[in-house]
């Protein structure tokens, strides 16, 4: 018998890149508070997945932005794997899997703490670059996954004054509560992935950085699309 929750992060085959099977293709968009990141995500695995924007027609190759179903697809996976597997900590694993999945939807991920589920966690996203075609906004995926050849690392950044600007407007309320919101999530994300990696991200851990304050969602679209045509994650041949 073995303890799933010390295997997990052993056995996944994404974590173990000298078997030469690579996943992929992904792309990890990380961003600063103000930043609309999901907003980029959805275009984004439309027009990757061959949508146009007045059609219904898609191509085989689908991507998906990795929202709380898709989330909780994955762990539910994962799950059965546990009871079938031969682990003496199924009910345990089981029960932290779920955990995760729920912090997820909830958006209460980066206030984990307890290592194992950090672990379960990583597994969690490894297994979804598994997959493949998948783009996974925040949730420190860009640093969990910054090894990975067959990947692309966006960055969305803008200055503190514009980004309270701009959450005054979202969130229709005075400047002050603005000031600490962007402080808190950005302090909320930035200490999730010292939790994770056990360092502060740095500008390398990305492949490249916008500045969401002087560009529209589609200009970035468009550059991720070509940076990802030169780089070869995605053909050049296809029309997208």
């Amino acid at each position: 018998m073995k303890r799933f929750v010390k295997s997990f992060m052993r056995d996944i085959i994404c974590c173990n890149l000298e078997t030469g099977t690579f996943p992929g293709p992904i792309v990890t968009i990380s961003r600063q508070s103000g930043c609309s990141a999901q907003r980029i995500a959805i275009k984004l695995s439309k027009i990757l997945t061959g949508y146009s924007y007045m059609s219904d027609t898609k191509t085989d190759a689908e991507w998906r932005w990795v929202d709380k179903n898709i989330f909780e697809d994955v762990v539910d996976e994962i799950i059965e794997e546990v009871k079938e597997g031969d682990y003496d900590d199924k009910e345990e694993s089981t029960e932290m899997l779920k955990k995760v999945a729920h912090s997820f939807s909830n958006e209460t991920i980066y206030d984990i703490s307890d290592e194992k589920m950090i672990d379960a966690f990583k597994g969690v996203v490894c297994r979804l670059a598994c997959k493949g075609r998948v783009i996974i906004v925040g949730r420190s995926a860009g640093v969990i996954l910054r090894d990975l050849p067959n990947k692309l690392n966006v960055r969305l950044e803008a200055p503190m004054e514009w980004r309270i600007s701009r959450i005054m407007q979202l969130k229709d309320c005075l400047q002050a509560e603005a000031v600490e919101y962007v402080k808190e999530m950005d302090l909320k994300r930035d200490s999730f992935i010292e939790k994770v990696i056990g360092r502060k991200a740095m500008n390398d851990d990305f492949d490249v950085i916008f500045n969401y304050a002087s560009m529209q969602d589609d200009e970035i679209i468009d550059a991720i699309v070509n940076i990802l045509k030169n780089k070869k994650i995605i053909s050049q041949h296809e029309e997208y």
